[in-house]
């Protein structure tokens, strides 16, 4: 189901995710498949809808700053510098997951990816659902992004709760994936935010190193 954009969605939605539910949204870059990151079983529908076969950890948007506390355990220098940088922006930084979280959300990494959009549209949604919503893009496994809600409904014709339609994506990149979990920066994927505008702010990065495919 397709709906606009609006105050009465956005409550629709909040009232969606809270009974577990799975919402589908533009995010900052692609849409998004969204559900409560802390309903295991809200998750565990995410991997069946997109046909994965691995077990891969599933980032989350979160609305505010200090939502990052509830999912990562120790924010280190590098984080919070490299945070203070790029955030709000398409960087989704990865940090050692909260031993609380569900293993369907972190793939048994015991780590955890989150970003604050740059986007006042996408944080205020993400705060209505409770602030942090997961946010793998809205596709099958191995298919390009939906780029609009009618791709997405192409996708997932009946298996979407709901699909808030934000309008057709105008970006081209998906978010840059940073690791900062481990003692070294490892840049797990190259995406709207270059490996050569992080090099100032995280000089271990100049040591060679293998770019994940996304």
């Amino acid at each position: 189901m397709i709906k606009a954009d609006n105050r009465e969605t956005r409550i629709e939605a909040a009232k969606l995710i809270e009974r577990g539910g799975i919402l589908a949204f533009r995010t900052d870059t692609f849409y998004g498949l969204g559900v409560d990151p802390l309903n295991a079983l809200a998750v565990r529908r995410i991997r069946e809808l997109k046909g994965r076969e691995e077990v891969k950890p599933i980032l989350l948007l979160i609305s505010d700053r200090a939502d990052v506390e509830r999912f990562v355990t120790t924010q280190s220098h590098a984080f919070r510098r490299v945070a203070d940088r790029f955030w709000p922006g398409a960087l989704t930084l990865v940090g050692v997951a909260r031993p609380e979280l569900p293993v369907e959300l972190t793939g048994g990494t015991e780590t955890i990816g989150v970003r604050l959009p740059d986007d006042e549209r996408v944080r205020s949604l993400v705060r209505a659902c409770g602030g942090a919503l997961t946010a793998t893009s809205a596709n099958l496994s191995r298919q390009m992004p939906a780029r609009s809600a009618a791709e997405v409904q192409n996708y997932f014709p009946t298996v979407v709760d709901l699909i808030i339609d934000g309008g057709e994506v105008t970006v081209t990149e998906p978010s840059t994936v940073l690791d900062l979990s481990g003692n070294e920066p490892r840049l797990v994927r190259e995406g709207a935010i270059k490996r050569d505008h992080l090099l100032d702010f995280l000089p271990a990065m100049r040591k060679p190193q293998a770019v994940e495919a996304p």
